[in-house]
């Protein structure tokens, strides 16, 4: 991803039409699927099995060692060596540290459920259903519900009629009027935050937006056509056929099996344990999986699409590539977040084969191929602040600023609203 469309909005003098345009792709899906080697669709069952189990191995370590951190740190040794004020920070220094760990550890159990809902686990459909279901009911995920809502999101992703999750906001959405490239419009009014106030709303949603994602109390980012209180928990949902109600069913059974294991847990061990040693681990796995997603595909360089442009490949494109967190991320959490362009195109490739086939995808797609090397909470920051709305009108959008700004436009072609001169 190019840099360049960031410093067409640092000069004083912003026109869109000097923004660099963008044309979307015109290749067939055929076209892209064969260059990509063959053997990198196999599906391997003893690799999946190995990476799971490697997983389990890893978060019950930490769970050992964790069992070590207040009997050392409170004990009379430790407080004479580190003193009590120095062996308090060490102590919490140390919980910091099993929370970050375990948390990025049971984001990769989640990330191999996600792999079962596609198939891309394994060949067998039955043991990519069992597996799913149990590491995503373990991590409060009603596995075979959310595998019916995301199944349709990869369908549709980037169509502004039909995705399921992070469609944007239009214009009218926000009460803006309508640019008429004559008036000037007090964006401030309209999107003008303080920082503290965005940093809370930031906090909120990673802490918060995927189990509100599967109650859709608010209709997180979803489509604007549900009703209130569409969730994935419902079986009479718009989100789900009749046919489909028996799993929503099942899957409702296996939230509730790991509520009432919680409820034992904290009458066996106490409340302040579970939280400690489980509650916060699986806080962190919302955080990550929020992030991860939203900066998958949110991002002012990335198109959206109206259903007279949109098409599946296109969608599949409008997703970019992050160095997560360097090699934790691409350990921990199976390459979720690095390969995932591959990932959109071909959802039943196993994420193991995603580095050697995005180097194939990237040469095909050139400059439709999306990567940037942004440390990722600095690119949080900013498509929180950069990407708040597309236009109302035209079938090829892209996310505009707090100012108004986008970073690309639309061939003219393409064009179907009056454009922006200044800001």
């Amino acid at each position: 991803m190019s840099t360049a469309p960031d410093d067409a909005r640092k000069v004083s003098s912003y026109s869109e039409q000097d923004l660099p345009e963008f044309t979307p792709m015109s290749w067939r899906m055929q076209e892209i699927r064969a260059t990509i080697p063959s053997h990198l669709f196999i599906r391997d069952t003893r690799r999946g099995l190995a990476w799971l189990a490697l997983d389990i191995a890893m978060a019950a370590c930490c769970w050992r060692i964790a069992l070590f951190i207040d009997p050392t740190f409170t004990s009379r040794a430790a407080i004479q060596r580190l003193t009590l004020p120095g062996a308090e920070l060490a102590r919490w220094a140390s919980w910091m540290l099993y929370w970050w760990f375990q948390g990025l550890i049971f984001t990769g159990i989640w990330v191999i459920g996600h792999e079962c809902g596609h198939g891309a686990f394994s060949p067998s459909q039955r043991l990519c259903n069992v597996v799913g279901f149990i590491t995503h009911s373990l991590l409060w995920t009603p596995y075979l519900s959310w595998k019916i809502s995301h199944h349709r999101h990869h369908c549709n992703h980037a169509s502004m009629e039909r995705d399921e999750v992070y469609v944007p906001k239009t214009r009218s959405d926000l009460g803006i009027p309508e640019a008429d490239g004559l008036t000037k419009i007090d964006y401030e009014e309209y999107l003008g935050d303080t920082p503290i106030y965005t940093l809370f709303t930031l906090v909120r949603q990673q802490l918060f937006a995927f189990p509100a994602y599967l109650r859709k109390f608010f209709n997180v980012s979803g489509q604007k056509s549900y009703p209130k209180w569409t969730n994935h928990f419902d079986p009479n949902s718009v989100l789900f056929t009749k046919e489909q109600r028996n799993v929503v069913l099942l899957s409702n059974v296996g939230i509730l099996a790991i509520a009432s294991l919680v409820r034992l847990a904290c009458k066996t061990w106490g409340a302040a344990a579970v939280i400690k040693y489980y509650g916060i681990p699986w806080l962190c796995v919302t955080h990550w999986f929020i992030m991860i997603t939203y900066l998958h595909h949110t991002d002012p360089a990335l198109p959206h699409y109206r259903q007279a442009e949109w098409n599946f490949q296109r969608g599949a494109a409008a997703t970019v590539d992050r160095n997560f967190l360097g090699w934790m991320g691409r350990f921990f959490l199976h390459d979720v977040a690095r390969y995932h362009v591959i990932h959109h195109f071909f959802p039943k490739m196993p994420f193991y084969h995603g580095a050697e086939a995005t180097k194939h995808l990237r040469a095909f797609l050139g400059e439709h191929y999306h990567y940037s090397e942004k440390p990722v909470f600095k690119a949080l920051w900013d498509n929180y602040n950069d990407c708040q709305f597309v236009e109302d009108r035209g079938d090829v959008l892209f996310y505009r600023d707090r100012k108004g700004r986008a970073v690309l436009r639309p061939a003219a072609t393409y064009q179907k609203y009056v454009p922006e001169t200044s800001s």
